[in-house]
């Protein structure tokens, strides 16, 4: 009888098959695992992008709207030619920015902040106030302004949960997953358009 024979016949055959079976049973846990996390990650990433979509789609509204508010704004306010610059500049700065870049967030919050002062700014011209086109313009702009804001919140939260999903191990083994979606900046308002606008400075 050989030595192999005698080894499963003694019983050391089942002990390698438990130690077998078990090894795979731990590679299985692991495999799965490390799985879950690397979809997790991809979902995340997706998740971003398609919240960074929907602030695209929003912001050139934005930037479609502009152009017929300062038009219609010009007709009753024409002393008003500094405001009237620093939107255009600014919206023309946003516009060349690219998408999820600092400059491009940076940019569309300082423009937050000069619409406001426009909006504020029209209350001194009751007869622009009042105007039909205006009236609609100021409408559509306000929840443009909604959405943006709660398109913001949706790609804020979902760029924190990708960056923390990679950044804990082992999920941070599949930091390159996550591509450059992961130094995306955050949509922050600008410091100014936090604080409520001084209409005195307008009066």
């Amino acid at each position: 009888m050989s030595n192999s024979s005698w080894f499963f016949l003694t019983g050391g055959g089942s002990q390698v098959l438990v130690i077998l079976i078990v090894v795979g049973i731990i590679a299985l846990i692991v495999l799965s695992v490390l799985y879950n996390l690397y979809v997790s990650v991809v979902r995340n990433k997706n998740t971003a992008l398609e919240a960074l979509s929907g602030i695209d789609v929003q912001l050139r509204k934005r930037y479609d709207l502009i152009p017929n508010m300062l038009t219609i704004a010009k007709k009753f306010m024409e002393h008003e030619t500094e405001i009237f610059q620093k939107i255009t500049e600014l919206r023309s700065q946003a516009m060349k920015a690219s998408l999820g870049s600092k400059s491009k967030f940076e940019a569309e919050a300082q423009l937050d902040t000069q619409l406001k002062a426009l909006m504020v700014n029209v209350e001194n011209y009751p007869t622009l106030k009042s105007d039909a086109t205006m009236v609609q313009a100021m409408k559509t702009y306000e929840e443009v302004e909604e959405n943006i804001s709660s398109a913001r919140r949706f790609y804020n939260s979902a760029l924190t949960q990708l960056r923390n999903s990679i950044q804990i191990f082992p999920g941070s083994l599949f930091r390159g997953c996550a591509g450059e979606v992961a130094n995306y900046s955050y949509f922050e308002t600008d410091a100014a358009s936090k604080q409520p606008v001084n209409a005195s400075q307008f009066l």
